[in-house]
């Protein structure tokens, strides 16, 4: 018989302390409801469900990021339906105008109704906003990498009234195609001059660069985009739009570029984005306000007869895009009758922007809903890997207690057995 080492006791108190230990962990299990407490519990399973878990919240993010964008779209539509109710009354009035039972008194009044829907069209532009930011005037700045502008040609002059000298032929060539040639008239303002460039381009290319001068635009951007001018183009006419042959090729990288676009944070990582563009839909962009006395082309061009209303206080808008804008001329019949064209090309515009929001709008609810069903099974999986399963461990938990309780015991039962020696000394 050995006193000095109770190897019984020892055996025991080691059964103990396994025993105890695992009854903690099955305690702390089933009070978290977590299989895994620390990385010791399962060190992959940590690291695999840690991942899960940035997933699914950076799902549950995308989605709420739909939904915002939903509702910035839905902000900037209801603001459209305003402005096509505005150019159905405005249509309504120049086909009133058309009329020649007014008088110039009568046209006169509905004039002012014309100048104040037009202003009113510029101010919804000038002033829908979103979290501050500004959606229907065609300026919120979208990220631009390298090659990411398109080539802009500036005239060096105001663009007035062409005289006899300053007719003749406007030739160029855009992004390296075929050259193009504009025939410009005697007579022709800023507006047909306009016109005539983009009918000649195929493509809209030209436009006011809101103080009166010519700027032409490539319709690709990068290195390789630009505006190149013929130099065998009239000398006079060259002059007469601020330009010179040549040298007039421009091409932009870098910076940022002001194109109406929004990207949208539809997924979980990086590059899953959407971009909602929402294009400029003031008074100038669609066709319905301009220069002074200018000829009123309208937003698809190819409407004749019908002008802008001269300078002056009772005719200027008190809203405007870049530069003091006048509105449809309907003070007689042939201008209000080629007015409501204009109005039916920018009530066309409107529609294709509002049907456009529309379908953003039906693609982010799939897409929101799909973004919830990843999240929902994606949190499944990562719950199979994390969680306890809480009637096992129920069942380890009172094994151990059992087994702690029945160490305690024998602990007792060995630490007494020593005693024994106690007898060969009596």
């Amino acid at each position: 018989m050995r006193i000095n080492h109770n190897i019984a006791a020892l055996n025991t108190y080691r059964q103990l302390n396994s025993a105890s230990t695992a009854q903690s962990k099955s305690m702390e299990k089933l009070s978290s409801g977590l299989r895994i407490n620390r990385a010791g519990d399962d060190a992959a399973g940590l690291a695999i469900s840690e991942k899960m878990r940035g997933q699914i919240r950076g799902l549950d993010q995308a989605s709420r990021n739909s939904q915002d964008g939903i509702s910035m779209i839905q902000t900037a539509e209801g603001a459209l339906n305003e402005t096509h109710d505005i150019l159905q009354r405005m249509r309504e009035l120049s086909v009133q105008a058309a009329n020649d039972t007014n008088t110039s008194d009568d046209r006169k009044e509905i004039q002012k109704e014309v100048n104040q829907l037009t202003s009113e069209v510029n101010r919804i532009g000038n002033t829908t906003e979103f979290n501050t930011q500004k959606l229907l005037n065609g300026n919120k700045v979208g990220a631009a990498s390298d090659g990411s502008i398109a080539g802009t040609v500036t005239g060096s002059s105001t663009v007035a009234t062409a005289g006899a000298p300053d007719a003749g032929s406007f030739k160029f060539t855009v992004d390296g195609g075929t050259t193009k040639t504009a025939t410009i008239a005697s007579g022709d303002d800023l507006s047909a001059v306009i016109g005539k460039i983009n009918a000649a381009a195929g493509s809209t290319i030209a436009s006011d660069d809101g103080t009166g001068k010519l700027k032409l635009t490539s319709t690709t951007t990068g290195t390789s985009s630009s505006i190149n001018i013929d130099g065998t183009s009239t000398a006079g006419t060259l002059t007469y739009l601020g330009l010179s042959g040549g040298n007039n090729s421009g091409s932009a990288t870098g910076g940022t570029v002001k194109d109406g676009a929004a990207s949208l944070q539809i997924g979980a990582n990086q590059s899953q984005q959407f971009t909602v563009t929402i294009n400029d839909m003031r008074a100038a962009a669609l066709g319905i306000a301009g220069t002074a006395s200018g000829s009123a082309v309208g937003v698809d061009t190819g409407v004749v007869g019908a002008t802008f209303t001269a300078s002056g206080s009772a005719n200027d808008l008190t809203d405007y895009t870049n530069s003091t804008e006048h509105g449809l001329d309907v003070s007689d019949a042939t201008k209000a009758s080629a007015a409501t064209k204009v109005l039916d090309q920018a009530i066309k515009t409107v529609s294709a922007e509002r049907s456009k929001l529309g379908a953003y709008q039906n693609r982010l609810e799939h897409t929101i809903n799909n973004l919830n069903t990843s999240s929902e099974n994606l949190t499944a999986a990562e719950s199979r890997v994390r969680d306890v399963d809480m009637a096992k461990e129920m069942m380890n938990q009172t094994k151990n207690s059992i087994l702690s309780q029945a160490a305690q015991a024998m602990l007792a039962q060995s630490n007494q057995m020593p005693q024994g020696v106690l007898q060969l000394l009596k």
